[in-house]
């Protein structure tokens, strides 16, 4: 393991390959977001479009079954690449150096039940200043699930393999509420006043995708309303469940660390980099995976620099990982299967009681 005397040195090599990357930024960073963004949309009209051509083919039924199947499908990926490697990082303000006020994170609105300016809060903010330190991230469990042994136990995780589940089917609706903290509200950190606007808020924007994927999509279907709905529904799931997986798979799984409040006490910036590393996982896989994952397979890298552009990510990896072998710090990475094994395995064994650890001074 790292040697105290070395963590700000293993700092300023961290600092050094995020400033050679943020400094070659340019056209073709520029035109990858471009492509994905038209990528991305149209997948949703050419997946629309399917969906309503297979209306009329209703009556020879395995064809209809295969042209709405693949539509649904179509719009699903539409909407993975819209919220994992688009929305999530513009609204992180990865592609605001290029002043373009389409593509900023000051005007990005994402297809999701959450308001963006909730999820900059809650997510850019919270999250990433107070990587998995129990008591200031909000991350850790989501705060319904016991997934350290440093989380005393209690009767209700006993059935947290069932909300476990409804959270993965439901996730859109997880991340929309995230930025309600009934606790900073007890603690008197907000007033009633704050936490009803941002209720308020997240009514406005739930109700603005409802009505557009369950109400005028549909409509306009006629008679097939409900395929049309049902098309919209399985492509809300497949969005829901990959998004879950791809997220708990970088916060989860063995070897993933949780830290106290009085481990991050004076913390400086080299021990804010490694506490980012330790309490993060990497998914191993290809071209194609990671940009479905919006990048989050390389989680480490995305908790170490999270304003640089997606896309220099799987670049950037390689050389995080060889400075932290350098330094003896574990570089937390492994197969899909393994990452998403472990954190379920965790959070079905976590549900019984276990010996709660003590958190390191």
């Amino acid at each position: 393991m790292i040697q105290s005397t070395d963590i700000e040195a293993f700092g300023r090599e961290l600092d050094a390959i995020q400033h050679e990357a943020k400094a070659s930024l340019g056209d073709r960073d520029r035109r990858y977001i471009k492509r994905a963004i038209k990528v991305q949309r149209s997948l949703a009209l050419g997946g629309r479009a399917l969906i309503f051509a297979s209306l009329p083919l209703a009556p020879a039924f395995p064809l209809f079954l295969g042209v709405i199947g693949a539509g649904t499908a179509a719009l699903g990926i539409s909407k993975i690449l819209e919220n994992m490697e688009i929305g999530h990082n513009v609204i992180h303000g990865q592609w605001d150096w290029m002043n373009d006020p389409e593509i900023h994170s000051s005007t990005w609105e994402w297809d999701n039940v959450c308001p963006a300016d909730q999820w900059k809060h809650s997510h850019n903010v919270v999250h990433h200043t107070w990587t998995n330190v129990m008591g200031r991230d909000r991350d850790v469990g989501y705060e319904i699930l016991r997934v350290s042994e440093k989380q005393p136990w209690r009767p209700v995780y006993l059935a947290q393999p069932l909300y476990n589940a409804a959270l993965a089917v439901m996730f859109q609706w997880g991340v929309a509420m995230h930025d309600i903290d009934l606790g900073a509200l007890r603690r008197g950190e907000i007033t009633r006043s704050e936490l009803g606007g941002k209720l308020a808020g997240i009514g406005r924007k739930a109700s603005k995708q409802l009505a557009k994927d369950y109400v005028l999509w549909p409509l306009l279907a006629g008679p097939w309303f409900l395929p049309v709905l049902l098309a919209n529904l399985t492509a809300n799931l497949m969005r829901n469940l990959w998004t879950y997986a791809i997220i708990f798979c970088g916060h989860f799984p063995d070897g993933a660390q949780v830290f106290s409040e009085d481990e991050i006490e004076g913390e400086t910036r080299g021990r804010w980099y490694l506490r980012q590393v330790l309490g993060s996982c990497n998914i191993t896989g290809g071209p194609l995976f990671h940009v479905m994952s919006g990048n989050l397979s390389h989680q480490i890298e995305h908790h170490l620099f999270p304003d640089l552009p997606s896309n220099r990510y799987p670049e950037v990896a390689p050389r995080v990982e060889a400075v932290c072998a350098r330094y003896g710090v574990p570089y937390n990475k492994g197969s899909f299967a393994r990452q998403l094994g472990t954190t379920l395995r965790t959070i079905f064994r976590l549900a019984l009681p276990t010996r709660t650890r003590a958190l390191a001074a």
